[in-house]
């Protein structure tokens, strides 16, 4: 292992990130705490290799300490500090030990375990018996002292000592800092003098705890910072790391002491700790280090200065930042930068050589050292523990990846020697080994990082794409464009065909991408059919119907095609409404795991952008008959006229039973069904200046639209192939059935219709100025069908006449033709209508009174002129 550095992934944890408030916690046999900065603390046993137990505390956990002998660790969280006892845990751990593959048992920390209830506390520090807290209080840094508990049930801790230290401003790389995260934690450790014996109650406490945050400091080191009464009453000094930058000591056992501060740094705290042990385990070197890099160095300076008696030395001096996180050892100081991980040797004995050889002084050849730490090629830990010393003398540091993962580093056992010019081969081919290997973990952490650039970017890309999209359809809403200049359109053909025996009408919807952009993935055509007038069902649920067509790579002057049933043959619910829409969906852009997992609450969002709506009438929906079929229509009756059929069965069936019928079997006269029909009459010069030829302008053209049964003709041919808002009769060879101006078609209710055209003459009957009129009329057996042809034939004829020029419109003027009849007819129709609801009448001839008034209103209608 000598001259490599090997990094062991231990467990991975379910977080990824740079807390600032990972903390690992050791000294409990081969239990392994790991605070995360949630609200779960993991123990992992070195043991089994993995992680056996994770505590489920209330809030987030700012912090954690422990004591050894009881088996006891103090947590603080936001909400207060909690006292657990481990010792059920390593029950739990012996317990699941038969079954190695079994999950992390979760334990959930109660109220029961608060044993402080102060907010907020951002530090702990366990000295012996006495338990301190660290916060901060509105314009000071509170810190509190309680007494703990002799017995391990008992939860009572009294408080009986705080100290208040004044707030000052931020300084300015500390307020930068905090402009790119939270507000950075203290740090609490306590400093014990070396010649305090083992058996004194001082040292007794510092073993008790946890060795992480206690350091032994040689007499007169530890004398020249925090005077001679604290080291005469042997007193242990609490160090406070604040993140002002200010490095304060408190002496714990020694009446009438306050807070004072020992040092400033100018920058955030992050770490405080002490180094260069000796042979007897005193450190000969106090180190407290900030976020930014700055370090300061405190030592003895034994000749002082101008040869006088010995003082404490500030040596300051800054390493390559930012400083993530650090530990210590006996001689050097590891810590991360985020993107390597650094050794700094602080032993006093390599720096004294080389001020010896330059001429230079012992301080400031140790701030030059600082400048120039040696790397150990490790990238992303964001928390150290205490290093560790193998017999062999391998060093070993226990750290947490910003990636979740708990990692053990195997550090080289020995070091270079200054002296050296020439290495040996064997350690050129390990260095050149070494180097490879660090070349291939960047160029491996430059790929990871290159892969999600490159997917940041596309995402970037089609949402980019979608806004844009997304305004260029809002600006068509404000502009009022006609459909075909419209950039993304939608235009519709209905059809009728054939499955199982069972006619249906299908609808075939065509998007034009005439924009510049791709419709690709995410992207959506969302279909919305309901009838224009419905009531909801009994349920409460709506008869509306939703269709969606997911696209993948629709290019600008492409089409799409999708085709949707919308009614099957009886179905009488026209006309039906068809809202057409893009849908840009997030989820199917990234992913629903992916949504979840960094947008969250956002798995069902979506941008929906209108893009028509359309409307299917009667006309839409009609079935014309072939000439064949028009004549056979008359002797035979078509298997799709189901409904008529069983009304003329019925009837057959009540004529037989009241003894109509002749008994040898003779067929009773089929009754025929009862006629409905609707009018509507338009000016025959509207029509022919609307029907004339846009591109040709020849008299023959001319004089050929002049033929009564020509124009006839157009208009019918006009009713049943116009383009109407979209929407078009897809099959147009049933254009040999208009060899007339009189068309037989069958509705979607499967009521056989009459569609006829022709030109009367409309006037006062005394009157030899007449109109000559066109008559669009419409037959039918059903009354619904009537109704629903009527309201088609009418869309038609308003979409006409906003064609009309305004000369055609204002040739004549406007005659009172029939008016006069018209509002006596009015009259008439008003007193039935009074008298129906007025008098007492049956149901039945109120019904009959109704829809003779219905009749009459649509068998003499108004002229449109």
């Amino acid at each position: 292992m000598e001259g490599r550095c090997a990094v062991e992934t231990w467990a991975q944890f379910g977080f990824s990130g740079g807390s600032y408030k990972v903390k690992i916690l050791c000294g409990f046999g081969t239990d392994v705490l790991i605070c995360t900065g949630t609200e779960e603390i993991y123990v992992f046993s070195k043991r089994e290799r993995k992680i056996t137990t994770v505590l489920l505390l209330p809030a987030a956990v700012n912090d954690l300490v422990g004591n050894q002998d009881k088996q006891l660790i103090y947590v603080a969280c936001r909400s207060g500090v909690y006292r657990v006892n481990l010792q059920f845990l390593l029950h739990r751990d012996q317990s699941s030990q038969a079954d190695a593959s079994s999950s992390p048992a979760e334990l959930k920390i109660s109220q029961e375990c608060l044993v402080v209830g102060a907010d907020e506390v951002s530090s702990l520090l366990l000295v012996g018996s006495v338990l301190l807290t660290l916060c901060q209080r509105d314009a000071s840094w509170l810190l509190t002292l309680y007494k703990t508990p002799k017995q391990t049930a008992s939860t009572s801790h009294k408080e009986f000592g705080s100290f208040n230290l004044p707030v000052v401003s931020a300084v300015d790389c500390g307020a930068a800092e905090s402009n790119r995260g939270p507000r950075k934690g203290s740090v609490l450790i306590c400093i014990h003098s070396g010649d305090v014996e083992a058996s004194s109650p001082s040292n007794a406490s510092a073993e008790s705890t946890v060795a992480q945050d206690h350091f032994h400091l040689e007499p007169l080191l530890f004398k020249l910072l925090f005077g001679v009464e604290a080291a005469l009453a042997k007193s242990p000094v609490i160090l406070c790391g604040l993140p002002d930058g200010r490095l304060c000591f408190l002496p714990l056992r020694l009446p009438g002491s306050c807070l004072r501060v020992l040092h400033s740094l100018e920058q955030p705290v992050c770490f405080v700790g002490a180094s260069v042990v000796t042979e007897t385990g005193h450190a000969q070197c106090l180190v407290a280090a900030g976020e930014q890099g700055r370090v300061a160095l405190i030592k003895t300076d034994k000749a002082g200065p101008e040869g006088g008696s010995a003082v404490a030395a500030f040596t300051e001096g800054c390493v390559p930042g930012p400083v993530w996180c650090g530990c210590m050892d006996k001689s050097c100081f590891y810590y991360s930068t985020g993107a390597d991980l650094l050794r700094l040797d602080l032993l006093e004995g390599s720096f004294a050589r080389e001020s010896k050889e330059r001429g230079e002084e012992t301080s400031g050849m140790t701030a030059a050292a600082l400048q120039s730490p040696s790397s150990l090629n490790v990238c992303r830990v964001i928390a150290l523990a205490e290093p560790a010393c193998s017999t062999a003398g391998d060093v070993q540091l226990l750290g947490v990846s910003a990636r979740g993962q708990l990692q053990r580093i195997c550090l080289p056992a020995g070091r270079v020697d200054e002296g050296s010019s020439k290495l040996p081969s064997t350690q050129v081919s390990r260095s050149v080994r070494d180097l490879l290997s660090a070349i291939g973990d960047v160029c491996e952490r430059a790929s990871v990082l290159k892969t999600v650039i490159k997917s940041k970017n596309q995402f970037l890309r089609l949402l980019n794409h979608a806004v844009s999209v997304s305004f260029l359809l809002m600006a068509d809403t404000t502009t009022d464009l006609p459909i075909k200049e419209k950039p993304i359109r939608c235009h519709f053909e209905t059809s009728w065909s054939r499955l199982l025996q069972k006619d249906s009408l299908s609808l075939v919807c065509f998007l034009h991408n005439s924009s510049p952009f791709v419709l690709e993935r995410g992207w959506m055509l969302s279909i919305t059919v309901s009838p224009l007038s419905y009531s909801s069902s009994p349920a409460g649920e709506s008869s509306s119907t939703n269709f969606s067509f997911p696209f993948h790579d629709l290019r600008p002057g492409q089409t799409f095609e999708a085709s949707l049933p919308i009614a099957a043959a009886g179905d009488a619910s026209f006309p039906m409404t068809v809202s057409c829409s893009l849908i840009f969906s997030l989820s199917s852009l990234l992913g629903e795991e992916e949504v979840a997992a960094s947008f969250a609450g956002l798995q069902s969002s979506c941008i929906s952008l209108p893009l028509s709506t359309l409307t299917v009438d009667w006309l839409h929906a009609l079935q014309l008959n072939s000439p064949t079929a028009t004549h056979k229509m008359a002797t035979v009756q078509p298997s799709s006229a189901a409904a008529d059929s069983i009304q003329t069965f019925l009837s057959s069936r009540q004529l037989r039973c009241s003894g109509r019928t002749n008994r040898g079997g003779e067929s009773a006269a089929k009754p025929e069904p009862e006629k409905y029909s609707a009018s509507v009459w338009v000016s025959s010069e509207i029509v022919r200046d609307t029907l004339k030829p846009k591109k040709s302008s020849n008299l023959d053209a001319k004089e050929s639209i002049r033929d009564p049964e020509d124009l006839c003709l157009s208009l019918l041919e006009r009713l049943l192939s116009e383009d109407t808002e979209g929407v078009k009769m897809g099959c147009q060879g049933d254009k040999i059935a208009l060899s007339t101006s009189v068309a037989h078609a069958r509705g979607p209710n499967g009521a056989a219709m009459k569609l006829s055209v022709k030109e009367i003459n409309v006037g006062e009957e005394e009157s030899t100025d007449k109109e000559a009129t066109i008559e669009v009329q419409i037959e039918s057996s059903s009354l619904a069908a009537v109704c629903g042809l009527h309201h088609a034939v009418l869309r038609r004829i308003q979409t006409l006449l906003q064609s009309a020029t305004e000369k055609a419109a204002s040739t004549k003027n406007v005659q009172i033709l029939g008016l006069r009849r018209a509002l006596q007819r009015a009259e008439i129709q008003q007193s039935q209508i009074s008298g129906a609801f007025g008098e007492v009448v049956s149901t039945v001839q109120r019904d009959r009174l109704l829809l003779s008034v219905y009749q009459e209103l649509r068998r003499n209608p108004l002229l449109i002129v």
